[in-house]
């Protein structure tokens, strides 16, 4: 093969990786916008095939067709997985992605079926993929929120894992004292095992009430336990709120999806994409 006719093909390949990225990951096209309302009806449907096969009288009615639907549907969403991967310039960026893992699981859990049984429920994983109607709608906005959400609870892990560490601490030591007071009296209260599960329902305000100190003493530490909840909810709260409160920028995201790895939510204003570094445009 010449020279010529090499790049004449990959040329070819390159208007077929832009043409099949514009429709599959650009939602601000009129074929980016019918694909995605295509593909959404596509898994909500594949989600109630799932749901009406849960259903004893129609899986004993229906079970064999909706058995045949969901591998045409199984079938249809691994083409549509294999064509976004051959859209971006490095499939192994987009692989790795958040949405790009959860278009394999929501396959996988079919093919599986074969092999072990029960996988097939799984299935419903797809729902996840649903969260892109952001991006058809336009709600970049909101998408924009849980990306600070996540990126401040990425900035506050290490104060929210000691937070938690002296929570388990505490706990502990409230229900080896719980044990202590009431064992003999109370067979709630039966084994450090037992009353620490006690501590951690009363400090975290669950209170289901299957426990409970009969004690004075006992009751005197339930107490303090019951305020101490109200810790558990407001440190948390407190050292989240100020990583958002850093975090938050006042620049809006576009719907421009990365042509090298397919990853979305950029600013406007971004030249590059945050993740690969690559040209948007």
């Amino acid at each position: 093969m010449s020279e010529q006719e090499k790049n004449s093909q990959k040329t070819k390949f390159q208007s077929f990786q832009e043409k099949t990225h514009e429709i599959i990951f650009e939602a601000d096209t009129y074929y980016g916008k019918l694909f995605d309302v295509v593909l959404l009806i596509m898994i909500l449907s594949s989600v109630l095939v799932v749901m009406m096969d849960s259903v004893p009288r129609l899986h004993d009615k229906y079970g064999i067709i909706l058995y045949r639907i969901e591998w045409f549907f199984t079938i249809l969403f691994s083409v549509e997985y294999i064509m976004r991967l051959l859209a971006v310039h490095k499939p192994i960026h987009y692989a790795r992605s958040f949405f790009g893992i959860v278009d394999i699981l929501s396959v996988l859990p079919t093919f599986l079926s074969l092999f072990i049984t029960g996988t097939q429920v799984l299935v419903v994983i797809r729902a996840l993929r649903l969260m892109r109607i952001f991006r058809i709608m336009g709600l970049y906005r909101f998408v924009n929120d849980s990306s600070k959400i996540l990126s401040a609870l990425r900035s506050s892990s290490r104060k929210i894992i000691v937070f938690l560490t002296f929570i388990l601490l505490v706990v502990t030591i409230l229900g080896t004292m719980l044990y202590l007071l009431e064992s003999s009296i109370n067979e709630g209260f039966n084994s450090i095992p037992k009353s620490v599960y006690w501590a951690i329902v009363t400090v975290t305000t669950v209170g289901y009430g299957d426990i409970a100190p009969v004690t004075g003493t006992g009751q005197f530490l339930a107490a303090l336990a019951m305020i101490l909840g109200y810790a558990v909810i407001a440190v948390p709260t407190g050292i989240i709120s100020t990583e958002m409160f850093r975090e938050n920028k006042n620049l809006k995201q576009s719907q421009t999806s990365c042509p090298n790895c397919g990853c979305e939510g950029h600013y406007r204003s971004a030249v590059h994409c945050y993740k690969c570094g690559s040209p948007l445009h």
